[in-house]
């Protein structure tokens, strides 16, 4: 073979790595699209800009451990501000993009209200964990909706529970007032039809008190308070509400050990600046409170924070709503993690394929501490009929310098109460929306 001959050879051979260089440089990238509705402004942010973090931080955790089965994720934010008419514009943005939404949080019980009826439509599913429709556990009416983890009925009767524990029994909850001081919208609304239910049945009083947003003007429900003297007073608060209402709290005298807030109510935010002030005010927790210590974060923080790829703060990484966020996110990639076992490992998945792996999510103990969430989470096992799967809450303790679990005590919603009520209202809305309900049969196709 002559050096001409060769040459052309060579070059033949250049053009042809040339080529399929280009086509895998074009070829479409394996990603599964996480949209991220964050508030990081307003006075919203302060507890909203943590839960993005984590949320941004495990899916970063997750590309950097290889992807879903190989399947990279990829995420837009949209701020929100905590206005529904803005998430409805994010969503609306969002869910074309980078090929299709795997899912939305709107991180917002209100424009959970308001995705609703759009999400059926698109075939996105909500993840709303710890908040949105209570009614939407019942997966046979609400086919989009996943409240994973718990509702605030669940956090209702818990609260009641816990009273009860502290009064001695549920026979001494007769004759006590309970105040209930709430943000004035779909949030704050959602804990009172389990208190009151339960105000029947053990012969309590509620006393609701309304805040409007933002929630730092409260002079007026405190006098109430101090006025009306009730027995226990919990908190549904948001953003610097809940630090208002702990400095009022301090002001009139109202004795922190007597307050109990729900699990957006009791974070560092909330408590930081008071510090001692807040000593003896206690939160339920979705199961988990703030776990530096844990696995997944020492993780985080050697992957991604120890060279300079972390979403905000490294001190915040571990604190209260950073692991809400992480969790929420962790939840989603299960979610497409189970739909690849059914529909190809490997693959990126649509949210219609999404929906069904988060209708059969069966995360173990096991499985959980394997993947770093030893002592801070419980298992969670999902259905096409029950769209939360798990009910557990603890209490911490803010001790003035920071959050503590003083019992191991976990507690568990009574189904018993709270089963009839999410079929009534579920059935109500079916019947508003002239939907047919799923039946067992169908699930299973």
């Amino acid at each position: 073979m002559n050096l001409r001959k060769l040459a052309s050879m060579a070059s033949l051979s250049a053009i042809v790595l040339s080529s399929l260089a280009t086509l895998a440089v074009a070829a479409p990238a394996k990603e599964q699209f996480f949209p991220v509705l964050v508030t990081r402004t307003g006075p919203i942010a302060p507890n909203a800009t943590p839960w993005a973090n984590g949320y941004i931080d495990y899916l970063k955790l997750v590309n950097a451990k290889g992807g879903i089965n190989g399947v990279k994720t990829v995420f837009e934010e949209c701020e929100t501000g905590y206005a529904t008419d803005r998430i409805v514009e994010c969503y609306e943005r969002l869910k074309g993009m980078h090929g299709g939404a795997t899912v939305f949080q709107p991180l917002s019980t209100g424009g959970t209200f308001a995705l609703t009826e759009k999400a059926p439509v698109d075939k996105i599913p909500l993840i709303t964990a710890g908040y949105g429709r209570s009614e939407s556990q019942n997966g046979a009416v609400f086919t989009w909706n996943f409240p994973l983890l718990g509702t605030y009925w669940v956090g209702s009767e818990v609260a009641i529970q816990y009273i009860a524990k502290k009064l001695g029994g549920v026979g001494n909850l007769k004759g006590k007032k309970i105040a209930l001081v709430y943000h004035d919208s779909p949030y704050g609304k959602e804990a009172i039809p389990v208190l009151e239910e339960l105000s029947k049945k053990y012969g309590y009083e509620v006393q609701l008190l309304p805040v409007a947003a933002p929630g730092v003007e409260q002079k007026a429900t405190w006098l109430q308070i101090r006025q009306a003297r009730p027995d226990f007073v919990l908190l549904s608060g948001w953003g610097v509400m809940n630090l208002t209402a702990l400095r009022e709290a301090q002001a009139t005298g109202y004795p922190r050990d007597k307050m109990l807030g729900n699990w957006w109510s009791g974070a560092e935010p909330d408590v930081r600046d008071v510090g001692e002030g807040a000593k003896g005010y206690s939160a339920m927790t979705l199961q988990h409170g703030a776990e530096p210590n844990s696995k997944v974060v020492k993780e985080i923080l050697a992957t991604l924070h120890a060279k300079g790829l972390g979403t905000g703060p490294k001190e915040e990484v571990g604190d209260v709503l950073y692991m809400r966020g992480l969790i929420s996110s962790m939840l989603a990639v299960e979610g497409v993690r189970k739909a690849q076992e059914r529909y190809g490992k490997g693959k990126v998945m649509t949210g219609e394929q999404v929906r069904w792996g988060l209708e059969h999510l069966d995360l173990d103990q096991k499985t959980l501490d394997a993947m770093g969430f030893a002592g801070v989470m419980r298992p969670v096992q999902t259905s096409c009929l029950d769209h939360m799967g798990s009910s557990w809450v603890r209490i911490h303790t803010w001790n003035g310098k920071k959050w503590e679990f003083v019992s191991p005590d976990w507690y568990q919603a009574d189904a018993n109460t709270l089963r009839p009520m999410v079929m009534l209202a579920s059935g109500k809305y079916a019947e508003e929306k002239k939907l047919k309900p799923r039946t067992p049969e169908e699930c299973n196709k």
